[in-house]
C-alpha cells in the first residue's frame, strides 16, 4: 500500500481502507502501521460543506485509535448503541402508548345512535 508522513514525521504504511457512505457524511475506517508495525486506526468523518459564493469543501474531523485502546471503544462503542436502540424503542411505546390511549375511548354504539339520527334530522329540514 502507500506510505505517508504521519504528525510526528514518522512513515506510516496504510494498510486497509473501509469506505461508508451515510447520507451527506462519508466516514473512512484506515488501518496504517509505523515503521515498527505498531497497529492503529484512523477514524474520518467528512462533510460537504457549501461556501456562501456556493462552492464546495470537505470539512473532516479524526480520531486516532491506538491497539491498547481498542477493546475499551469496541465495548463503549456497543454500549452507546446498545442505549440509543433501548431508548428509541421505548420513545417508539410512549408514542404508541399515546396514539392508543387517545382512541381507546371510542364507543362503537355511539356511532352507531349517531347515523341513526342524522338522516332523520335531514328529513326535517
Amino acid at each position: 500500500m502507500e506510505e505517508k508522513d504521519s504528525f510526528d514525521g514518522s512513515r506510516q504504511e496504510e494498510i486497509y481502507e473501509k469506505v461508508v457512505r451515510a447520507g451527506k457524511r462519508t466516514y473512512f475506517f484506515d488501518v496504517r502501521a509505523t515503521r515498527k508495525k505498531d497497529y492503529y486506526l484512523t477514524i474520518t468523518e467528512s462533510k460537504r460543506k457549501y461556501d456562501q459564493d456556493g462552492s464546495h469543501f470537505y470539512q473532516k474531523h479524526k480520531i486516532f485509535l491506538y491497539k491498547e485502546d481498542f477493546e475499551k471503544f469496541a465495548e463503549a462503542l456497543g454500549e452507546a448503541v446498545k442505549k440509543i436502540i433501548k431508548l428509541n424503542q421505548e420513545s417508539s411505546h410512549q408514542i404508541e402508548d399515546n396514539v392508543t390511549s387517545q382512541f381507546t375511548d371510542i364507543n362503537f354504539e355511539d356511532l352507531d345512535s349517531a347515523e341513526a339520527t342524522e338522516p332523520a334530522a335531514a328529513e326535517n329540514d
